[in-house]
């Protein structure tokens, strides 16, 4: 149903770098790239994350309660990119580590202050 998710950024170059780096992590490259736009994904036809700078001229924006989870397909590959992406310089919003019987994910706010998580569904203990 979601074809990709599009995150406000002020310095297109740092947060490229930044999630050219994380999203290599679960097996994703840039697919799409203009002026102001870039798109990664695991395959074109799967959903995609993409950052942009404003179109309307004014600074990008934290949205208050919006957050972007990205889903992988076990407890490491969540250990690892949590991981990279404080290496990288996110700020941490939640340790990676279960929530609840079944859900296993770790938060995160990007270089422009953006909420992230990454998680996987586990089989209940």
């Amino acid at each position: 149903m979601i074809g990709y998710v599009t995150l406000g950024t002020n310095d297109l170059e740092n947060s490229a770098k930044f999630y050219d780096e994380l999203l290599a992590e679960m097996g994703a490259s840039r697919f799409m790239e203009m002026e102001s736009f870039i798109a990664w994904a695991v395959n074109p036809q799967a959903p995609a994350l993409s950052i942009t700078t404003p179109h309307d001229g004014n600074p990008a924006s934290v949205g208050n309660g919006v957050m972007i989870a990205l889903a992988v397909d076990s407890k490491e590959k969540v250990d690892a990119i949590y991981k990279k992406a404080l290496e990288l310089g996110a700020q941490d919003e939640g340790a990676a580590g279960p929530r609840g019987d079944t859900f296993y994910a770790g938060y995160f706010r990007d270089l422009d202050g953006n909420k992230l998580n990454v998680f996987c569904m586990t089989e209940p203990a």
